[in-house]
């Protein structure tokens, strides 16, 4: 049995009740067409872009009686466009989100995300979808979402900068990471790229380092709140670790900059890595770089995770159009439309019978490193509530500006941990 929800999920996620955004309205039928809305992410990469556009345009040559509207936004944009439209006349028939239950988790907790059972039990998607990725379909008690990624991190690196500074490998352990560092600065390389201005990306880091210094068992202790981020040694640490690397071996002013600036310093030579996703790949390409002058590895945390997460796309508990909605994400994750989908978006499919043909070197360097990895942990803003990430983020910056002193920053993480 589908789950009952709420009919007004906005009051419950604590927003106002708006019209919609660029005048949606959750769908409807033009020219006898039925037509459903999309709220989706727009990817970094242009082509990835371009083939979402090509799905769509194959889904409705297939189905000539249903038009399927994409509005994709950025990152932070995305986020706002679903809080303040999800359970009004403005919702989406389907909307994107990160699966963790800090971001999919907010919303389907109040009830915005239709239970999807009868959908899963008509086309077989649970024999479509690994048991990893269904965990993140059936973590909340029912059948939310359908997986649209699973997206693995790492550290790019610039074979060509790594020489230039007398380093002839990859990093295996963190102190050869440090050592490089320093290298690389030394010879008046940036050793890391970020942009501040998104918070989630130099979160990237801070997650990094929490796993490094905390191991596995501590790292997900603090983030289920089954230990102290005050008690923990191994918080300060991190926090220590990160503000030496934000003053010294990140690009300066990294501050005022957004991802997609910091991107170009490292696409134009100007820093040595990038800690980024499979999808970055593709934007290595798009940027005319030599595939075979970068490499990638694991950031070398030394509990043998891997950092990453999963993505999925949500049916709308009000939408007017499941079943139209429900049959378009059965063609997005169908063995057809994935071939095309990894081509530009990553290396692995969600479609566990879809493999990459012909994949290339540059490509394929993501194969050991998830071979490699026994786990994943998770970005801190997928395992963290709202309220808890804006914190998390807010002492990180504080950290990073040197505002705040690294071994006061778990305390002040757990006291607002506390007071919630």
């Amino acid at each position: 049995m589908m789950r009952a929800v709420p009919k007004i999920i906005a009051v419950g996620l604590g927003l106002a009740l708006v019209a919609g955004v660029s005048g949606c309205s959750g769908g409807g039928s033009t020219d006898g067409k039925t037509e459903i809305t999309w709220f989706k992410l727009t990817e970094s990469a242009d082509s990835a872009n371009t083939t979402i556009n090509e799905i769509v345009a194959d889904f409705e040559k297939a189905n000539p009686d249903i038009t399927v509207k994409v509005e994709g936004r950025a990152v932070d944009a995305h986020k706002d466009a679903l809080r303040t439209t999800l359970g009004t006349s403005g919702s989406p028939d389907i909307f994107f989100s990160w699966a963790g239950p800090g971001l999919g988790g907010e919303f389907i907790d109040a009830g915005a995300s239709l239970d999807l059972e009868k959908y899963y039990d008509e086309y077989g998607w649970a024999d479509r979808f690994s048991d990893t990725t269904m965990s993140t379909v059936t973590q909340y008690g029912g059948h939310d979402g359908v997986p649209y990624t699973q997206r693995t991190e790492a550290v790019f690196y610039n074979k060509e900068l790594f020489a230039q500074a007398g380093i002839d490998a990859a990093p295996t352990n963190y102190d050869d990471l440090v050592s490089d560092a320093k290298k690389l600065k030394s010879a008046g390389i940036t050793p890391f790229e970020f942009g501040g201005t998104v918070n989630w990306h130099v979160m990237r880091l801070l997650d990094s380092l929490l796993e490094t210094k905390c191991g596995a068992d501590t790292y997900q202790a603090l983030v289920t709140k089954k230990a102290s981020w005050a008690d923990e040694s191994c918080v300060a640490d991190t926090y220590s670790e990160f503000a030496t690397w934000t003053s010294d071996y990140v690009n300066p002013g990294f501050i005022s900059i957004n991802n997609d600036e910091s991107g170009a310093l490292f696409f134009s030579g100007k820093a040595a890595m990038a800690l980024e996703g499979d999808w970055f790949n593709q934007q290595v390409r798009d940027a005319g770089m030599a595939e075979d002058s970068v490499g990638i590895f694991a950031f070398p945390t030394g509990t043998d995770r891997i950092y990453g997460f999963n993505e999925n796309n949500y049916i709308s508990a009000n939408s007017k159009h499941p079943d139209e909605a429900a049959k378009f994400l059965d063609y997005l994750t169908s063995a057809e439309a994935q071939k095309k989908f990894i081509a530009t978006f990553g290396s692995r499919s969600v479609n566990v019978d879809v493999v990459p043909a012909d994949q290339n070197a540059f490509d394929a360097e993501w194969n050991p490193i998830v071979a490699a990895s026994t786990g994943v942990y998770m970005n801190n803003d997928q395992n963290l509530s709202q309220s808890e990430t804006t914190e998390y983020w807010r002492i990180q910056n504080l950290v990073a500006t040197g505002e705040l002193e690294p071994s006061k920053a778990g305390a002040e993480f757990q006291k607002f941990i506390d007071q919630e």
